[in-house]
């Protein structure tokens, strides 16, 4: 048998949402209208900061669904040439490197995810790993149903496939790695002997700590949305001490700052 290493996609693998580069695509194909392209950014920038939930899986499900019903499938596959390109630039290159580095040990990688299994392929052949594990859509007639195809590969779903897989392939799980960023992905991270987090929110942080598990951190997004807040407040209490003083009076005019030299670079 072999071992794998199984590599969870979105906030994993790639900085951000795999369905927000999608949409924009589908923006530009005419499927997606400017409106619905809104609620989908303000999806992803909730998701860099906090990582997915039940809850939003499920809304962003099945806005998803609305859209592709009744759509030709061809059309969405020809969108994507324009979702890797916006795709590819985004992967973590630590990530890249790292799974590059179980293949050198003789490991097979594969993305797993709740994104497309065109995708997941589509992906795993442009980076040279060896598949990858994602949501089929049902398609009747050439043109989408809206509904799957197969199991939905969230949470048990993605470990039920993940399963499916190692029987098939006659992978080791007991000596295989998995990468992920959310507590969702525990069924899929507790399948394997060496499971580790990757930019986890806050419940798989709890959870890879009390368990021992690898932690590793790429993600930055929300580090800087804490400091533009914090920034924000700043501005605030500085405005209101301003305007504390303008009721208080104006006071003795403030002196004439000095004349700095322009500083030299060096």
């Amino acid at each position: 048998m072999t071992a794998a290493a199984l590599l969870d996609l979105d906030r994993t693998l790639v900085a951000g949402s795999s369905g927000f580069y999608w949409a924009r695509a589908a923006v530009d194909a005419g499927i997606v209208s400017r409106t619905q392209m809104a609620r989908i950014v303000w999806e992803n920038a909730r998701f860099r900061v906090r990582g997915s939930t039940d809850e939003s899986t499920a809304r962003v499900r099945g806005q998803i669904a609305q859209i592709v019903e009744g759509e030709r499938a061809i059309d969405l596959r020809r969108m994507m040439p324009e979702v890797l390109a916006a795709i590819l630039p985004r992967i973590y290159p630590q990530m890249l490197r790292i799974a590059y580095e179980h293949q050198d040990a003789g490991r097979r990688v594969y993305i797993a995810t709740a994104s497309s299994q065109e995708l997941a392929e589509m992906l795993s052949h442009v980076l040279g790993f060896d598949g990858g594990i994602g949501a089929r859509s049902e398609i009747v007639d050439g043109r989408f149903t809206g509904r799957d195809a197969d199991i939905f590969t969230y949470r048990d779903g993605k470990a039920q496939r993940i399963r499916e897989l190692a029987e098939r392939e006659g992978i080791d799980l007991a000596a295989s790695y998995a990468y992920s960023d959310s507590e969702s992905d525990l069924p899929m991270l507790r399948l394997v002997g060496h499971p580790v987090a990757v930019n986890p929110d806050a419940e798989l942080e709890r959870v890879a700590l009390e368990e021992g598990w690898e932690l590793l951190r790429f993600e930055r997004l929300g580090r800087r949305l804490v400091a533009l807040g914090a920034l924000a407040t700043m501005g605030l209490v500085g405005a209101a001490g301003r305007a504390a003083v303008s009721r208080r009076g104006a006071g003795p005019p403030p002196a004439t700052p000095r004349a700095r030299a322009p500083r030299r670079d060096r």
